[in-house]
């Protein structure tokens, strides 16, 4: 796993950017209540503030990869903060009956549980970000400004079907993640220790980007 680099302050550029977006979360709250999802205006603020959050997330990891600042409070909160963000999106949707709750909960249980699998197996090795993990971070965001900005008719009629691909995305990049972790388990246990990074196929990338 990423070990902490000799004298990294929590203080740096890529974890200002992570707290950055969880302030900009209340923000993007406040514009989409007021909204109501009916007001253009309010529409295209909540759509602003969560898309200037969402590039947080790539710029954070950008910078760690060049700068090479890692620290245990990236590691712990970037991913907390992703899924925070989007999370919040889809419980405003369902509140506001633009969503159905079951693909919010079916997206929230993949976000979470894959989550706790992470820190689960931390200690055996970080497995890499896959393909269908970033396609998944992007169909997600992509799908909910298609849902907040206030576009013609015809376009917002495609939302639904730009946040099925979103679902379909996050379930089959969830399901692997699992099949990877039980790889990781299995090898351990065929090991008999805890280092099993290179053997699983785990990798050491950098903290804030890992999207799986």
């Amino acid at each position: 796993m990423p070990r902490e680099a000799p004298g990294a302050s929590i203080y740096n550029i890529p974890n200002l950017l992570t707290v950055l977006r969880l302030l900009l979360i209340p923000a993007f709250v406040l514009c989409a209540i007021e909204s109501q999802f009916t007001n253009p205006g309010w529409r295209w603020a909540a759509a602003l503030v969560f898309t200037a959050a969402a590039v947080t997330d790539y710029v954070d990891g950008w910078l760690a990869r060049r700068i090479g600042q890692v620290t245990a409070f990236g590691k712990i909160a970037d991913p907390i903060a992703d899924k925070a963000l989007t999370g919040t999106a889809l419980v405003l949707f369902s509140l506001w009956d633009l969503l159905p709750w079951w693909v919010t909960i079916v997206i929230l249980v993949r976000e979470l549980g894959i989550t706790a699998l992470r820190f689960w197996v931390i200690r055996l090795g970080i497995i890499a970000a896959s393909r269908g993990g970033k396609i998944k971070t992007v169909l997600q965001i992509v799908a909910i400004v298609w849902y907040l900005v206030p576009l013609p008719e015809l376009l917002a009629m495609l939302a639904p079907w730009v946040m099925a691909a979103a679902t379909i995305a996050t379930v089959v990049s969830g399901a692997d993640y699992i099949v990877q972790v039980v790889r990781l388990r299995h090898q351990a246990g065929r090991n008999g220790d805890g280092d099993t990074g290179a053997a699983a196929g785990a990798v050491e990338p950098t903290p804030q980007d890992d999207k799986a």
